[in-house]
């Protein structure tokens, strides 16, 4: 309701609609007329150099009229379907009283919006220690100069944003959420593993939880079930497989962190995401490898298709996989590792001379190197990135924690299941495949070049695009928590994703 107030405030503030010849109209509020407003108090009042440079462009002569007005208060007003607050681009026009105020203050307010859905309403490279992904660019200054001129401000401000299938259904998952009235809710507490067929006390709470995220059918007001029915069973199972997580049915910890993610944070988490996909530019490479660090999953691209996916795994809490674009430029067969300082000086130093000797690591120029071999951290092929944080994908000898539902157990490089396949894949695509079969077969380090170097892009993506449906991770980092408050939410304590498993490989 307070946006068609103010737009009716607003849009009367602009044209002077139903003034009375005293000038008031006989509703307390001034005609006011772009006429009224001259270049020098434009001047004056645009202060911001942005919003100065678009009025220069313009001769100084005022953009707004009651049916642009109209059209740019309107779009703005759809924000929600972005995920995004209007009333924190249109407060500061309704308030304005002077007429030129009120005009640079719509002004801001168009170029707020429109930058917020060309490419993110944050900068993510101020949010985090390590973000390194181009960003769309957009002159939007120009671009509402263009827009006011054709009559097109409506059309040019929803074009702004993504028009991907996978940003459509974020918007429509959101907008069913906030309808839905899923946030807010106190979570339903920690207790012990709920298996089917048991009772437990937090049942009640449980299938509310499911019905508000609509996972289970709601028919009126139920009474809490008495014991884990095969109805509340199939909907936790449904849950589970939204999450990514083994569909056993149990309300586990990771369970029950899925289920309070889906009733009561799916606002922000779908609001979230749909911010993460304004900052990504419009158009990808297509042929890429793309690798989702919130899903611990890798989808390599060819031709705009996705051609193969595996699972991966990425860094742990503490230790975590930056979101970077860095380019794949070469295959390692059988390479050793360097072991970076602080791994070795927290976690093999202590260990002794005896660990070392059987791990087959040796002092080497005062760096600890483990030597090549089906035993070593990285495997048996390592895919190099061209980046300054030493962040690669590569084999690992430890292949059974690829089943693990939760896969953030690295020390921050990602490792590809089926490495050896897949690097047997790139080589062979490359043309190269004869050259690397040779460099593997030899069991000593050795380098194959890419003719082509393969895009890679490291994101952090919580809610996404699966096969026409969307699917959600447990927020494993506390990244969302960080773009959320940034955005405006309020602030709420960081979830700990638990994670049981470590080893000292990168």
């Amino acid at each position: 309701m307070r946006i068609h107030i103010g737009l009716a405030a607003l849009l009367f503030a602009v044209s002077g609609c139903g003034t009375s010849s005293s000038g008031d109209g006989g509703n307390g509020v001034a005609e006011v007329r772009p006429s009224q407003i001259g270049a020098e108090q434009l001047r004056a009042a645009a202060s911001d150099p942005e919003v100065a440079r678009f009025y220069e462009a313009r001769d100084w002569q005022p953009a707004w009229n009651a049916d642009s007005a109209r059209a740019v208060v309107e779009a703005i007003g759809e924000g929600g379907r972005h995920g995004l607050d209007p009333q924190t681009f249109l407060a500061a026009s309704e308030r304005a009283v002077a007429p030129t105020d009120r005009e640079v203050a719509l002004t801001r307010a168009a170029l707020d919006y429109a930058r917020a859905l060309a490419r993110g309403r944050t900068d993510p490279a101020r949010l985090f220690e390590v973000y390194e992904s181009p960003r769309p660019d957009a002159d939007v200054a120009a671009g509402l100069g263009q827009a006011l001129h054709s009559e097109t401000v409506g059309a040019w401000l929803a074009g702004l944003a993504p028009q991907d299938e996978e940003y459509r259904k974020l918007s429509e998952a959101y907008l069913a959420a906030r309808a839905a009235g899923a946030q807010g809710t106190t979570p339903i507490a920690a207790g012990p593993d709920l298996r089917p067929g048991r009772a437990d006390r937090r049942l009640g709470d449980i299938a509310a939880a499911l019905r508000r995220a609509g996972y289970l059918a709601s028919a009126g007001e139920r009474a809490a079930p008495a014991r884990h029915t095969p109805e509340l069973v199939a909907a936790v199972r449904n849950l589970q497989q939204d999450y990514g997580l083994a569909d056993d049915g149990i309300v586990d910890e990771q369970t029950l962190g899925a289920l309070n993610d889906a009733a009561f944070d799916r606002v922000r988490t779908l609001a979230v995401n749909l911010e993460r996909r304004r900052w990504r530019p419009r158009a990808q490479p297509g042929t890429r490898i793309d690798v989702n660090i919130a899903a611990a999953t890798l989808d390599y691209w060819r031709d705009n298709r996705v051609a193969d996916s595996r699972r991966v795994i990425v860094g742990e809490p503490g230790n975590e996989t930056p979101q970077l674009d860095s380019p794949m430029f070469r295959l390692a067969a059988n390479p050793t590792w360097t072991v970076p300082r602080s791994i070795q000086r927290e976690e093999i130093e202590p260990k002794g001379a005896a660990y070392m000797a059987r791990n087959n690591m040796e002092w080497r120029d005062d760096w600890i190197v483990q030597a090549s071999g089906p035993t070593n951290s990285l495997g048996l092929v390592k895919f190099d990135l061209r980046n300054d944080h030493a962040i690669y994908l590569h084999d690992t000898p430890h292949k059974a924690l690829f089943a693990q539902s939760l896969r953030h157990f690295s020390h921050g490089c990602v490792r590809v299941a089926d490495a050896l396949g897949f690097a047997r894949m790139i080589a062979g695509e490359q043309g190269v495949g004869d050259q690397w079969e040779r460099a593997q077969a030899e069991g000593e380090e050795g380098f194959v070049a890419l003719p082509r170097p393969i895009p890679v892009r490291l994101y952090y993506q919580t809610a996404f695009l699966d096969n026409g449906r969307i699917r959600y991770r447990l927020d494993a980092y506390g990244w969302d928590e960080t773009v959320a408050r940034a955005l405006g939410f309020a602030a709420r304590p960081r979830r700990e994703v638990a994670h049981r498993e470590h080893d000292v490989g990168p």
